[in-house]
């Protein structure tokens, strides 16, 4: 019996932590402004540190701190081996604390440039950011750059906190300067809330208590901006979507479709629309482990049932019927590029939006921004950390909002296609209505019809090596033994091409993707007319030659390495190009000083080293009648 007091109130407590408010934060900033010290003294300050941690602390800070006799409480946070010896923080690091008014999430992500990718992840989760600028330095290129990665992913709460405030013997004036900087810098940015603090995160300066060293400053503490900021949750009122993630069919009586809801909110009798097909239903129940609810909201994991059987599948999205989502298979976005390889228009990648994921190509950079000026800067290519607006084109239509009225379902990841490496992300500005615009004209005539009238199968003969391979002798010489006995084939040579057709590219890595994108689609045409093509060129990039294979049907692309050594390639190089390449003459030459990469499976490899020119035609067009392509 005396033990139900403690139990009531210990469910009280646990009732009230669960009607907290939740605030997700992030601190970001240029390097070593104190970022990871700013969190690690808030844990302290807020006594939410156990004893053994902070002897923990007392024993680390003696052994990897920079803050002399006192705790380093940056080694709170930074908790890689590599941070603790370097002094910085390198992947983000995620920590949980709670006050008597709020719950908080923090994430403290790194000030290095190199990781500017894991920045933008921590903030594409927080709801507010806390931008550190050290006193002394003022606002840096790095500052700048957060502060517009935090306006690009839509957050609307900003706390601009001038750190290490005591190193400037705690000046008003220098406080003023660096405030004034900063506010006409982001003034276009629409911030809802922007609060600047002068704060010493090492010794606690106007981080939990106000500071008597600066008695010029009336604004609130950074806890208590923290604990009051009113964040609203946005979702709430934006319409109803969620990604399907799966389909629930535990058995015949049931069919479900499962997933986290975006935004907005949903009850029985609700009218729906899969947005891809457009195809109609009301929710029939709502259906949860705990049992069904009468209504759902934005961020509740969720199975929905449908009063009719619809079509729909992983990578769908439930929408409101009377306010759908855009649907299109080209996009207009701004794109921050997280990886050290470039990005190259044309060539092919992965989108990862909401639930589904497609291939997609950027098909133009529109302007890079400079973070500084914003200024807006012509560019073929995109490099680590540079943001721009770029148009995209995806395999099949996708649907989305645009960012700005709803991230959940207008952000989207871009991923390597052969390494599976996130590579960018990118928020959706407007759909590109020139896709919807445009239908397929319904043709009579068929390509298999074209084919069987010259007696062949159609396909590409996709010819790949070195400069100097053999490819161009080699692909003529199958096509003379095709065109002898009555094929019909057509021969594209990298050279020739460059003639006309792409006469307008260069030879650097970007030129070389719509060099071969060009082609693989001139190709495609080709083969939609029965024709067996044959495409000689270097092709170094794997995935542009993926890129061709795709755009063809099962078994029309045919790839066919032609493995020269570098040196016998070299040695009979009657043009000179290697030598010129090699004396610094010709840049970006393939094998030099640009990369070759070998097929992985090619259906066709020529050992041009070791056997003649028309012993590998023959093997060529042996193949083709083995493998049903001719008679």
């Amino acid at each position: 019996m005396t033990r139900q007091p403690e139990a009531s109130a210990f469910s009280e407590y646990l009732a009230a932590q669960e009607n907290k408010s939740l605030l997700r934060f992030l601190t970001c900033g240029s390097v070593d402004d104190g970022k990871s010290t700013l969190i690690g003294r808030l844990l302290y300050d807020t006594k939410l540190l156990f004893e053994d941690q902070i002897a923990t602390l007392s024993a680390d800070s003696r052994k990897h701190g920079t803050a002399g006799e006192d705790l380093d409480f940056a080694l709170l946070v930074d908790g890689l081996a590599a941070e603790r010896e370097q002094g910085i923080t390198i992947d983000v690091a995620y920590r949980f604390f709670a006050t008597d008014k709020r719950k908080f999430i923090v994430a403290d992500t790194p000030g290095h440039e190199q990781y500017t990718r894991n920045m933008a992840t921590g903030a594409s989760n927080s709801d507010l950011a806390i931008i550190l600028v050290d006193a002394r330095q003022g606002i840096l290129t790095q500052t700048r750059r957060h502060s517009y990665i935090v306006k690009l992913l839509g957050l609307q709460h900003v706390v601009l906190a001038v750190n290490k405030i005591d190193l400037v013997d705690f000046s008003q004036e220098r406080f003023d300067e660096i405030v004034k900087t900063y506010s006409e810098f982001v003034a276009d940015f629409g911030f809802d809330t922007l609060v600047p603090i002068p704060l010493s995160a090492r010794f606690g300066d106007n981080v939990i208590a106000r500071s008597e060293n600066t008695p010029w400053y009336s604004g609130p503490t950074l806890l208590q901006h923290l604990e009051n900021v009113a964040v609203e949750n946005e979702a709430l009122a934006r319409p109803f979507r969620l990604p399907v993630q799966w389909v629930n069919r535990p058995n015949l009586d049931f069919r479900g479709f499962s997933g986290t809801i975006a935004s907005g909110i949903v009850r029985p009798g609700d009218a729906v629309v899969v947005a891809g097909s457009g195809a109609t239903s009301r929710i029939k129940s709502i259906v949860t482990a705990d049992g069904e609810l009468e209504e759902a909201s934005a961020g509740e994991a969720v199975t929905l049932t449908l009063t009719d059987e619809v079509d729909a599948s992983r990578g769908d999205i439930l929408a409101a019927a009377s306010d759908r989502p855009e649907v299109s298979d080209q996009f207009a976005a701004h794109l921050i590029w997280m990886h050290d390889e470039a990005l190259l228009p044309g060539r092919p990648y992965l989108i990862k939006i909401g639930t589904r994921t497609v291939g997609a190509t950027v098909t133009e950079i529109k302007h890079k921004v400079d973070v500084n000026t914003f200024q807006r800067l012509a560019a073929k290519t995109l490099a680590l950390n540079e943001v721009a607006v770029v148009n995209f084109s995806t395999h099949e239509p996708v649907a989305f909002d645009p960012f700005a009225d709803n991230p959940k379902t207008g952000a989207f990841i871009v991923i390597d296609r052969m390494s599976n490496l996130t590579v960018g992300a990118g928020m959706v500005d407007f759909g590109l209505r020139r896709a919807t615009n445009v239908h397929w004209q319904e043709l009579n005539v068929s390509k298999q019809s074209r084919a069987a009238l010259k007696g062949q199968k159609p396909a590409v003969l996709w010819f790949t090596g070195l400069s100097g391979a053999g490819k161009s002798t080699i692909a003529n010489l199958v096509e003379k033994k095709l065109n002898a006995e009555g094929r019909h084939t057509y021969l594209l040579d990298g050279d020739n091409v460059r003639h006309g057709l792409n006469r307008d590219l260069g030879f650097t890595d970007a030129d070389r993707v719509e060099n071969i994108r060009r082609v693989a689609e001139v190709s495609k045409l080709f083969t939609d007319a029965g024709l067996i093509t044959l495409v000689s060129f270097i092709s170094p990039f794997r995935a542009e030659r993926r890129l061709a294979r795709e755009l063809l049907g099962a078994g029309e692309f045919v790839e066919i390495f032609v493995d020269t050594p570098l040196e016998v390639a070299e040695a009979r190089d009657v043009k000179g190009l290697y030598k010129r390449a090699r004396a610094g003459q010709i840049k970006n030459f393939t094998g030099i000083d640009s990369p070759y990469e070998k097929p992985e499976a090619a259906e066709i490899t020529l050992s041009a080293g070791a056997e003649s020119p028309q012993a590998m035609a023959d093997a060529v067009v042996s193949w083709l009648k083995a493998n049903g392509y001719v008679d």
